[in-house]
């Protein structure tokens, strides 16, 4: 359950922190909060279509928001992956540097993510293979964004969806699980989690800059 309100906490930290301020940047507030609003409605549907699917028969022993964290989490690996093709495009040392920052706020929402997998009903080994193809998606987009520099431009578009995605996750399937929970010890404990999560999401901004 740590790992969950961690999880949430990251979640809220990369969307307010990172995706919605650099993308304001670019893009205007309101076609922004639209953008945004349209990635936390879209993972709605989805998350409704995937309930119709997979549970029409009774209690879902397999929770469909491990599936849209991976979705959501490979859209993000994505857009990190044309970022960082345009950063060794620009130069050699700023894609270094670029990459160094980006691992440092994925690799403890990558753990967690992983621990929330498991939470979720997923087998070790199951987690471990869908955490990792979600990563590949970098790969994609780094070699896109190469051949293709001009992606870059378009990437921005995807950055509030991702925090919509982001968004609607924590608030819609984390934050009840937290809810849930009745021991006052364990519930200061998911509260510290959720914060934890803020900060250091909150602090590789201050490093980005």
């Amino acid at each position: 359950m740590f790992f969950v309100s961690f999880t949430t906490g990251a979640l809220l930290g990369g969307s307010l922190f990172h995706l919605l301020p650099e993308a304001l940047e670019e893009l205007q507030l309101v076609n922004t909060a639209i953008l945004s609003l349209i990635g936390f409605f879209s993972f709605l549907f989805l998350e409704k279509y995937l309930h119709w699917h997979h549970c029409h028969e009774g209690e879902c022993e397999d929770h469909v928001a491990n599936y849209l964290l991976i979705l959501a989490d490979a859209l993000h690996n994505f857009i990190d992956g044309i970022l960082i093709a345009g950063a060794f495009i620009i130069s050699i040392p700023f894609g270094i540097l670029t990459s160094i920052l980006i691992l440092a706020h994925e690799l403890p929402q990558e753990i967690s993510d992983f621990g929330v997998l498991l939470y979720g009903g997923w087998s070790k080994k199951k987690a471990l293979i869908y955490n990792f193809l979600s990563q590949a998606t970098s790969i994609l987009g780094g070699i896109l964004g190469y051949f293709f520099f001009s992606l870059q431009e378009y990437s921005l578009y995807l950055l509030p969806i991702t925090a919509g995605s982001f968004i609607y996750i924590a608030t819609k399937d984390l934050i009840p699980e937290l809810m849930k929970e009745k021991n006052k010890k364990k519930i200061a404990i998911n509260i510290a989690g959720i914060i934890l999560g803020l900060l250091i999401l909150l602090s590789a901004g201050f490093f980005v800059e």
